[in-house]
């Protein structure tokens, strides 16, 4: 018989239990209109497509050389463990973002949930090492840190959003404790939880610094592709265009979930940082980066990677192509949850509440602060008494922090579910603020 104190004490921590709770209260109440998910529209895909994407890449595959044999062994056998499809990944990372690497650089991986763990687990070599991490930070990428027993280190948003000075402190405190900080992870584009957006100064000050430091950025940026207007560049197209540095600074993590499908599973990292080994020979860190993936998922689904070739073949590498409506329809959801923010809690009420909430320009998310704790019995009072189902913010925290905070997903929903949802959440705020415990009609 087997306890839990017998294994890894990642399965006793709340952390790693937090999806599960999401996904019993939507189970438990199906009827409920949920901000939870942070996944693409359904309506946007198509059964059909998928069979004519797997098509235009097998006829890619024939048309540019490969044999029958070729083609069949690249759709049954494992493949390459770095990825089958690394010169149409960087073809569309050069001509989609601005980022100009070798295919050689790229790991293709199981989603960008790999790829973080791929790059913590090797980057993290000593018991003193520390992974810091934007705050609040992506649940996935604290999970990952804790399955591999490395130590995270919270850098506090300011005002919203990202903060040098923060870093700063943060690192020289960690160093004064005797911890060797190797990594800051962050989303500067649409971030989740909150949807904040790093400013173009401060993406240059923040490679200044990593170089002033000595430290590794780990840049994931899945909404960019899927929201609306002009982006700004990632971290990565910035480090590779800079002059006199001290080389690559920026290891960055992506993934077709939100751009093509989530069903597929495939996500890349990019890591052109030189790695010299004792017999003085150099290559890159994306080689590493495969010996360790050979033993956690051996090689991507080819079958996966199949069909993302194909819908890049059909784009040319241009993934916001593929994107046009998406990212309008997602533009146009945020736009309308914040419409009904503002129309169900006007100024005065949200001023006498202590209501506040972020206003991104794209993604999938925003932040509401309320005046209660907005813990796990909160939402499961929400769910069952007022039919809205949203995410504790203080899953994003994993230092602490976050208890007044609630996250709202406007991927998932159209326009008159929001308007409904949002004024379901308004009453059990109000409920909330007044100690009521029974829905207001």
């Amino acid at each position: 018989m087997l306890t839990t104190d017998d294994l890894h004490a990642s399965v006793s921590d709340p952390l790693l239990d937090t999806m599960n709770f999401l996904n019993e209260i939507t189970t438990r109440y199906p009827e409920a209109i949920s901000f939870a998910p942070g996944r693409p529209y359904d309506g946007f895909f198509d059964v059909e497509q998928v069979f004519a994407h797997l098509r235009r890449y097998l006829d890619h595959l024939a048309e540019t050389g490969a044999s029958p044999g070729q083609v069949r062994d690249a759709l049954f056998q494992y493949g390459p463990t770095a990825g089958r499809i690394r010169e149409l990944v960087a073809d569309s990372l050069r001509k989609d973002e601005g980022i100009d690497v070798p295919p050689e650089a790229v790991v293709v991986t199981v989603g960008c949930q790999e790829a973080m763990l791929l790059a913590v687990r090797a980057l993290h070599a000593r018991p003193e090492d520390v992974l810091l991490v934007a705050s609040p930070c992506y649940v996935g990428i604290a999970g990952a840190a804790r399955v591999l027993d490395v130590e995270t280190a919270p850098v506090h948003d300011r005002d919203g959003g990202f903060d040098c000075a923060a870093l700063r402190e943060a690192v020289l405190a960690e160093r004064a404790r005797g911890r060797r900080p190797r990594a800051c992870y962050l989303i500067p584009d649409h971030a989740n939880p909150r949807g904040t957006t790093v400013p173009l100064a401060t993406r240059h000050r923040l490679l200044d610094l990593a170089d002033e430091l000595d430290l590794l950025l780990l840049e994931d940026s899945p909404y960019r592709m899927v929201s609306p207007g002009a982006q700004l560049p990632t971290l990565k197209a910035l480090d590779l265009r800079r002059a006199g540095h001290r080389g690559p600074r920026v290891v960055h993590l992506g993934s077709y979930a939100k751009t093509l499908f989530p069903g597929a599973r495939v996500g890349y990292v990019v890591a052109d940082q030189p790695v010299t080994d004792r017999a003085g020979r150099t290559g890159l860190l994306a080689a590493e980066l495969t010996k360790i993936k050979s033993m956690v998922t051996v090689n991507t689904s080819p079958l996966g990677q199949a069909v993302v070739a194909g819908m890049l073949l059909a784009a040319d590498g241009h993934t916001g192509r593929l994107n046009a409506e998406s990212s309008a329809y997602y533009g146009d959801t945020m736009r309308a949850t914040l419409r009904r923010l503002a129309e169900c809690f006007p100024p005065a009420r949200r001023e006498a509440l202590g209501v506040r909430w972020t206003h991104p320009e794209g993604g999938f998310f925003l932040a509401l602060d309320v005046p209660f704790a907005a813990d796990s019995a909160a939402l499961a009072r929400s769910a069952r008494q007022y039919g809205v189902i949203w995410t504790p913010l203080s899953y994003f925290h994993p230092h602490g922090g976050g208890t007044h905070g609630i996250r709202l997903s406007t991927s998932y929903l159209t326009e008159h579910d929001i308007a409904e949802g949002i004024a379901r959440l308004a009453r059990f705020v109000e409920a909330e603020a007044s100690g009521g415990g029974r829905p207001l009609r």
